[in-house]
């Protein structure tokens, strides 16, 4: 039986690209249309779709303030159309802590191979929201980042903190995409201000990344940036990699830093986590800490593999905590993990692992 959408956009073009596009596909069907969420509300009660694909920016009602409530009284899987600009990347963001499964920017419509990969790239989110685990949105404050924080080089000396010599050799390395903007901002949320350097990819488009970077940072003690080709990666920050690039990592003398390349798509994707990772294994080898969180498709498990042959700990997000049990699987199906925790889990099971790393010594 094929999967029922419902679409949700104030544009007619947009309503008859996104059909044609979603029909095309034998195993869905767009059930129907709506020019406004008050349209689509009634649509939903009649047609009971499996996915819904929204809009953010519509008449009558926001994008958002219709997923709240949606989400607040009838949770289901939805995919947001988000114009590639600051203020619909922002409005993504809050769309997907609101509990939208994935996004998916409008379409270029200039080209017939930007329209064809559109297609590919609708037609699986779809999907894959089919089949994800809709996130309720939990009432609960985030972490408040200090009015004062010590820039990197002054963590040392606090009291309870990891020595030096961990702070500058051991990296944490994490990959996500389907739903991963939130099982990051959890993890790295949890991280206290004294923490060894961390790299993360995140399955994004350009404009995307800076704004989810520095979301990160106004929520986290750490500091969060988009990483920078040939920078020093320092103790208390964590470097996104760009949407337009390929993020990896290369020991130099006295630590470490970020190499981007722009080089073609891995798995289909750039930034790819397997780039990373694989960069990891080579470069830090048994001082990399990986985490692989939630997430379509397998980009990052064999770069994980590599990492734990080459002596790093590594961990990945459990069935339950996903939204998509994509990445991870595939890491635990090649025996990629050395331990599998729920997404609340991950970031103290990181802490703990450093805190071992302290009293058995560095491995260099």
């Amino acid at each position: 039986m094929a999967i029922k959408v419902l679409i949700v956009d104030d544009s007619a073009l947009m309503r008859g690209i996104l059909s044609e596009v979603i029909n095309s596909a034998p195993d869905l069907e767009v059930v129907g249309v709506a020019p406004d969420p008050i349209v689509a509300r009634d649509l939903i009660k009649t047609l009971n779709p499996d996915v819904l694909t929204l809009d953010i920016e519509m008449p009558k009602m926001d994008g958002l303030d219709f997923l709240a409530r949606l989400m607040r009284l009838r949770p289901m899987p939805v995919v947001m159309i988000s114009s590639l600009t600051q203020r619909g990347s922002e409005a993504t963001l809050q769309a997907l802590e609101l509990g939208a499964v994935d996004f998916v920017p409008k379409p270029r419509l200039d080209s017939r191979a930007g329209i064809e990969a559109y297609r590919v790239e609708i037609c699986d989110k779809v999907r894959c929201a089919f089949g994800a685990r809709p996130r309720v949105p939990q009432m609960t404050s985030s972490p408040l980042k200090p009015l004062l924080r010590e820039p990197p080089g002054a963590i040392n000396g606090l009291p309870g903190g990891l020595p030096s010599q961990v702070l500058h050799e051991r990296l944490v390395l994490i990959g996500a995409s389907t739903g991963g903007t939130e099982a990051i901002k959890e993890v790295i949320c949890s991280m206290p201000e004294q923490m060894p350097a961390i790299l993360m990819v995140q399955h994004m488009p350009e404009m995307f990344t800076s704004s989810f970077a520095k979301r990160l940072d106004g929520l986290c003690r750490l500091r969060v940036k988009e990483a920078e080709h040939g920078e020093r990666v320092v103790p208390g920050t964590a470097y996104l990699a760009p949407g337009h690039s390929h993020l990896s990592v290369r020991r130099v003398a006295g630590g470490y830093q970020c190499e981007l390349a722009q080089s073609e798509p891995v798995n289909r994707h750039r930034p790819a986590v397997d780039v990373l990772f694989h960069s990891a294994a080579s470069q830090v080898g048994a001082n990399g800490v990986g985490v692989i969180l939630t997430g379509m498709g397998k980009d990052g498990a064999q770069g994980l593999l590599a990492m734990r042959q080459a002596g790093a700990w590594t961990i990945g997000q459990d069935q339950e905590s996903c939204v998509v049990y994509g990445m991870p699987r595939e890491a635990a199906a090649i025996g990629a993990l050395d331990e599998v925790g729920s997404l609340r889990e991950v970031g103290q099971r990181v802490l703990s692992r450093l805190r071992m790393t302290e009293k058995r010594g560095i491995r260099v």
